[in-house]
């Protein structure tokens, strides 16, 4: 019991999606909290689920790492059996019907998933029970409401990955300065086009937020 009430604490975050020109930006903060206290400054929010898909995570930490190992192995079997790739509002929908059929006990997450297939480039938002979005840009966790406040003024569609990767960063980089549950080490980006998923190395993201 007192492992699961831990686990309901860790739910601090600022976590950000964007669709810019050919490709699909994520970025997060790296603290993890434990009620008031920070459990660890290097959280890895950003996990690939397939070659072109990923997800961020905000929530309890075990429901969002459980999350991701199911849908992993969710769509290594459809590729198996199928012989086929998901698309990525395919992988939401089976995420969604996980999330849904959880929904008496739900699981403690809130996630943005981005991804490229062969309709294009996505990004989509699904709360705790299943109720999914899709979205040109989308931020969860604690400090969402800064981020979403930068994000607003600045986002521009058909943006260059470039600007896209410097605004994912002033985003995240807001909310950590004012939201207490936000922070950590390093701010995560990952960079997602037709060629996979590329994480930006962090002291190339230790310059833009320093400039």
């Amino acid at each position: 019991m007192e492992n699961k009430q831990q686990e309901i604490l860790k739910t601090g975050t600022t976590t950000v999606g964007m669709v810019c020109r050919d490709c699909v930006i994520l970025a997060s903060d790296s603290k993890s909290t434990l009620g008031y206290l920070v459990s660890s400054k290097t959280a890895e929010k950003i996990i690939q689920v397939d070659d072109r898909i990923a997800l961020t995570t905000a929530g309890g930490s075990g429901d969002t790492q459980a999350l991701a190992r199911i849908l992993k192995a969710e769509i290594n079997i459809y590729k198996m059996t199928r012989g086929a790739e998901l698309t990525v509002p395919g992988v939401v929908t089976l995420l969604s019907n996980i999330l849904q059929s959880a929904r008496y006990y739900p699981y403690m997450a809130m996630l943005i998933i981005g991804g490229v297939d062969k309709d294009g480039t996505h990004i989509l938002s699904i709360d705790p029970v299943g109720g999914m979005e899709e979205e040109k840009y989308a931020s969860t966790g604690s400090g969402s409401p800064i981020a979403y406040g930068v994000l607003e003024d600045n986002y521009q569609e058909g943006m260059l990955k470039e600007d896209g990767v410097k605004l994912a960063v002033r985003a995240v980089r807001a909310a950590r300065e004012r939201d207490i549950f936000s922070g950590g080490k390093d701010i995560l980006v990952a960079v997602i086009d037709k060629n996979g998923v590329e994480f930006v190395n962090k002291e190339k993201v230790k310059e833009l937020i320093k400039s």
